[in-house]
């Protein structure tokens, strides 16, 4: 190989690592507010740089007889997951490419390959905190229930429909089903959010949760207890608790070992509902607790919430709800959807001018 096309592919690949490592870290820094992570690519990219500044690479360059050039790239970016994957994944060839051929320049590549397994750790860091980003930023919640309907279609066909009109996260919530079925269901609804950023929950069944590739779990107060569920999820999954009363509600938040923190609680049910039947209402007061107490984890308002009250919900201080009945029997789902989302979106952004 001549030296000239030595340098270009290595000119090439600090290049296109240096571009992957730019974009990370742009996540890291306005997405996750993480100056360790951020300081972490930044590092990165500058030792990437330095390492090979001697070899005056740019004089190799030719850019403009590169028959790289017209090769169309048809990949596309859905969500910003799909953007921390694909540059990490970017980076790491890269990387890859510069060991390899970094050895034929007679160059150090061990700090090369040590970075590169360290944007592996990044990449899981960054993931992850993109779920939780999501699920802060999250206001409208669909719990689902299957009772009313006659098929499988009709039901996907009314979530489809609540993912048109803005709900962020989908639970699916069966009680009576064996595990096959709930699995298929599970399936499915993967299938429908697949290039949204709608977070996914399976209620109770962490088994399931698991084997559907889910975001997270969610549990009640009789259920698998969090502390054995942090044993056996992997890293990033999300857990969120249901509270049914302000001492609930403290348990639930108090950081010690015997009560780990969930990602979220559920807080209600604010109204009669029959998904809560064995569950007294809990009512305004403590959605009006939560809005004073909760700062530091996201919570949900659920249990009877529809068009009708959410404004009463909403004034209490909740903003954020989840429902079940008001989208899954509504006549219009979408636009039910949407009417339910545009009240939150109000209030946050009453919440946003008082800051």
């Amino acid at each position: 190989m001549q030296r000239n096309d030595l340098y270009r592919i290595i000119d090439a690949n600090i290049n296109r690592a240096s571009e992957a490592l730019r974009v990370l870290e742009d996540w890291a820094r306005f997405g996750k507010d993480s100056k360790t992570v951020s300081e972490k690519l930044k590092k990165i990219r500058h030792d990437l740089n330095k390492h090979f500044s001697s070899f005056g690479l740019v004089t190799s360059r030719e850019s403009e007889s590169d028959v790289g050039r017209s090769i169309e790239n048809n990949s596309k970016r859905e969500t910003i997951g799909d953007i921390l994957r694909a540059n990490s994944k970017r980076a790491e060839e890269a990387l890859r490419v510069l060991s390899e051929y970094g050895q034929l320049l007679n160059t150090d590549t061990q700090i090369i390959e040590k970075d590169r397994y360290e944007i592996y750790t990044i990449e899981k860091e960054l993931l992850t905190s993109e779920k939780l980003f999501r699920l802060a930023n999250a206001s409208l919640y669909l719990v689902t229930n299957r009772d009313n309907f006659k098929s499988d279609n009709e039901f996907l066909n009314v979530i489809e429909k609540s993912i048109e009109g803005g709900i962020d996260i989908i639970q699916l919530r069966e009680k009576k089903e064996c595990e096959q079925r709930i699995l298929l269901l599970a399936k499915e609804i993967k299938k429908l959010i697949s290039k949204t950023e709608v977070l996914f929950v399976v209620n109770d069944r962490i088994d399931i949760a698991l084997a559907c590739e889910a975001d997270g779990v969610h549990l009640g107060q009789d259920d698998f207890p969090i502390k054995e569920a942090r044993k056996v999820l992997p890293e990033g999954f999300i857990i969120g608790l249901s509270t049914h009363s302000i001492e609930q509600g403290k348990n639930a938040v108090r950081a010690d070992v015997h009560m780990p923190l969930a990602d979220y609680l559920g807080v209600g049910p604010v109204f009669p509902t029959p998904t809560k039947p064995d569950y007294k209402a809990a009512g305004l007061e403590y959605v009006n607790w939560a809005s004073e107490n909760l700062k530091n984890i996201p919570w949900f308002a659920i249990g009877g919430i529809d068009t009708t009250n959410i404004d009463k919900v909403v004034n209490a201080g909740a903003g954020k709800i989840a429902v079940v009945r008001s989208i899954m029997e509504a006549d219009n789902p979408k636009e039910t959807a949407k009417i339910l989302k545009e009240k939150l979106n109000i209030k946050s952004k009453l919440v946003y001018e008082k800051i």
